[in-house]
């Protein structure tokens, strides 16, 4: 249910380009910094966001998602649950497509929320593992 193989091909294939990473920084040990540049690999525009709005990968990091200047499609979270619900309604504030909480990310009141509010979602996944699935 919360990782359905349509809603995952629909947010890859056909949601967007634009992904905003919520908790991207510069660490090159965190999970966010690799999962960002298969995103980029991928041919994702990856936006890092991160309160330090550090730039990581070439692209411009920016605080919160109320602060990027343009359309994001798919906002990909790499917080911890218990955050990842104002996350998820943040991304229905700036009129994101889909979200997306990474692999432990869970909150399933955030996935009732975002879904109702018209926007795809997947929890517990990781758009890095299931790309290479899509073939």
């Amino acid at each position: 249910m919360y990782g359905d193989p349509a809603t995952i091909r629909e947010i890859l294939q056909n949601t967007g380009d634009t992904w905003a990473v919520v908790g991207l920084s510069t660490n090159q040990r965190r999970a966010a910094y690799g999962v960002a540049g298969v995103l980029q690999r991928h041919g994702k525009r990856i936006v890092p966001v991160h309160p330090t709005a550090e730039t990581v990968h070439g692209e411009r990091g920016y605080r919160s998602l109320q602060e990027i200047p343009f359309p994001i499609d798919v906002v990909d979270v790499f917080v911890n649950s218990d955050l990842a619900g104002a996350v998820a309604d943040e991304a229905v504030a700036i009129g994101a497509k889909a979200v997306w909480f990474q692999l432990g990310v869970v909150d399933e009141e955030a996935w009732h929320r975002t879904r109702d509010a018209g926007l795809a979602m997947v929890m517990d996944r990781c758009p890095a593992i299931e790309l290479p699935r899509l073939g």
